[in-house]
C-alpha cells in the first residue's frame, strides 16, 4: 500500500528559505487561491479563508486577479513575454516610463527600469557617485542616510540602510561606511489633516542634521531617505518639515536627494507620492512594488534632467543593466495598473480612484483599529493613508498572532513590536471592519488585555 502524498507545507520545510527565516521555520500556510482582497490558505486544520491585509507586501494594491490586469498580462504574453533591452525598445516600456514622469513629482524627466526595488536603489546610488565623478567631484563616494531606514538587501541598499538597528549588521565589513542622521521626530497626521510633532525635538534635530551635514559634506554625494514612513524600520512616521529640511540640506551642500518611494508611491501614504506631504522636489526616485499591482517584480528610478546631463556631458554610460530590464510583459501590467489607479484622468485630482480608495481606507481604518487603543498591552494605534498600525509595548509573538488573527479571517505579517496592515486598495467598508477586529481581538489573545 502506499504512502499518502505529502502536503505542501511538509514538502516545503528544509528546502525552501522564507524571507528573514532559518531554513527549518518553512511556512505556516499554503496559498490555494486568491480572489480580490481575499486568500485561501490551508494547513493541516483545513482551509481558511482571510482578508489580505498586506497586500501581498504593499504591493497587490488592485487586489488578486483584477480582470483589468489579467487581460494586460495575456495580450502581453499573445505578443511576446520578454526582449532583451539592450538595443532594443518597445511599445510597454515607452508608454510606462511616460507615465511615470507625467505623475512624478518635481521635473524628473528620465526613467530607468530595474527588476526589484533593491536594485533601483543600487542603480539610484551609482547615478549619485557617477554624477559627482564627472562634476570633477570623485571624492564624494558616501551618502547621508537616517537612521530606521531601509532601501532592500542588496550590497549597496544594505549599506544606506539603519547599521545598528536594521537586518544586515553582519554584513557590516563588506559594505563602505555612510554617514547616518539620527531619525527625525515621530509625527501624526490627525483625522482633521492636520500634522503633529514636537517643535523641540524638531529643532534640534535640525541642527544636528545641518552640523553633520556640513561635516562631512566634502565627502558626500547625496541624501538617501524614505520619504515620511519608514517602513520596515518600525512604520515610522516623521514630519514633512523634516523632509523639507533634507532638500534644503542638499540644495546648500550640492547633494543628490534621493527618495526611496518604492513602499509609498502610488497613494499609499494619502498623496500620489510621500514627498508630496512636503512640497519637496527629489532629483532621484525609486518606485516599485505597488508598480505593476503586485503582478510581476519591476521598479523604476527617475531623475531630473540635470542629473542625467552630467552624465551625458561626461560622455558617461549609467553603468547597469540588468538581464529583464524593461521587461515587456510586466511593463504592460504596470500600464494597466497605473490606468486604474488614475482612472485615465488627471492622478492627483480629488476624484482619481487612488485617492477615493485610499481615503476610504484612512476613514476606515481609523475606525476599525481604534478599538486597540483599550488594550493594556498596546503602546500606540496610528493611521496614515492607506498605513494602520498597531504598535505593541512590547515584541511580537508572531506566529502566534498570525495565526490567532487568520482563525479571524485576517492575514497579518507582524515584526518587531508591530501588528500593521497594508490593506489592497479595493477593501471594502465591511472588509476593514473584518480586519480590524480580528487584529483587535488577535492581540488581545495573544498578549492580554
Amino acid at each position: 500500500m502506499s504512502s499518502p502524498p505529502l502536503s505542501l507545507l511538509t514538502r516545503d520545510s528544509g528546502l525552501l528559505w522564507h524571507p528573514y527565516a532559518t531554513l527549518d521555520a518553512g511556512a505556516h500556510y499554503a496559498v490555494a487561491a486568491a480572489r480580490g482582497v481575499r486568500l485561501s490558505l490551508t494547513d493541516e486544520a483545513g482551509t481558511h479563508e482571510v482578508i489580505d491585509g498586506m497586500s501581498s507586501w504593499w504591493s497587490m494594491v488592485h487586489g488578486y486577479r483584477h480582470p483589468v490586469l489579467d487581460a494586460a498580462a495575456h495580450e502581453q504574453i499573445d505578443t511576446f513575454s520578454h526582449v532583451m533591452f539592450g538595443g532594443l525598445t518597445h511599445s510597454p516600456a515607452v508608454e510606462l516610463a511616460e507615465r511615470l514622469v507625467a505623475m512624478a513629482p518635481g521635473d524628473l524627466q528620465h526613467v530607468f527600469l530595474a527588476d526589484s526595488g533593491s536594485i533601483s536603489v543600487e542603480v539610484a546610488l551609482k547615478l549619485a557617485l557617477q554624477y559627482q565623478h564627472a562634476r570633477g567631484h570623485g571624492t564624494r563616494q558616501r551618502f547621508l542616510a537616517l537612521r530606521g531606514g531601509y532601501h532592500g538587501d542588496t550590497f549597496a541598499a544594505m549599506g544606506v540602510c539603519d547599521p545598528v538597528d536594521g537586518m544586515h549588521a553582519a554584513f557590516a565589513p563588506l559594505g563602505r561606511e555612510q554617514v547616518f542622521l539620527p531619525r527625525p521626530p515621530a509625527a501624526r497626521l490627525t483625522a482633521e489633516g492636520q500634522w503633529e510633532s514636537d517643535a523641540t525635538e524638531l529643532a534640534a534635530w535640525e541642527a544636528a542634521a545641518r552640523n553633520m551635514a556640513a561635516t562631512h559634506a566634502p565627502e558626500l554625494a547625496g541624501i538617501i531617505c524614505e520619504p515620511i514612513l519608514q517602513g520596515a524600520g518600525g512604520m515610522y512616521v516623521y514630519a514633512p518639515r523634516a523632509l523639507r529640511i533634507l532638500r534644503e540640506i542638499a540644495d546648500e551642500h550640492d547633494l543628490l536627494l534621493i527618495v526611496d518611494e518604492i513602499a509609498t508611491g502610488f497613494g499609499r501614504t494619502g498623496t500620489l507620492f510621500a514627498t508630496e506631504w512636503a512640497q519637496v522636489q527629489p532629483d532621484i526616485m525609486c518606485v516599485g512594488k505597488a508598480l505593476t499591482g503586485g503582478y510581476l517584480s519591476l521598479a523604476a528610478m527617475l531623475c531630473t534632467a540635470e542629473v542625467a546631463g552630467a552624465l551625458g556631458d561626461a560622455g558617461e554610460a549609467l553603468l547597469h543593466g540588468p538581464t529583464f530590464m524593461g521587461n515587456p510583459l510586466a511593463c504592460a501590467v504596470a500600464n494597466a495598473s497605473l490606468e486604474l489607479l488614475t482612472g485615465g484622468g488627471d492622478p492627483r485630482s480629488s476624484s482619481a480612484p487612488w485617492r477615493v480608495q485610499v481615503s476610504a481606507l484612512e476613514s476606515g481604518l481609523r475606525e476599525a483599529l481604534a478599538p486597540a487603543r483599550a488594550l493594556s498591552c498596546v503602546k500606540e494605534v496610528r493611521v496614515l493613508g492607506g498605513v494602520g498600525v498597531i504598535q505593541l509595548s512590547e515584541p511580537v509573538r508572531v506566529a502566534e498572532l498570525s495565526q490567532a488573527a487568520v482563525r479571524r479571517g485576517a492575514w497579518v505579517r507582524p515584526f518587531r513590536d508591530l501588528v500593521y496592515v497594508m490593506p489592497p486598495y479595493i477593501a471594502s467598508a465591511g472588509d476593514l471592519s473584518v480586519l480590524g477586529a480580528a487584529l483587535v481581538a488577535a492581540v488581545g489573545q495573544v498578549h492580554g488585555d
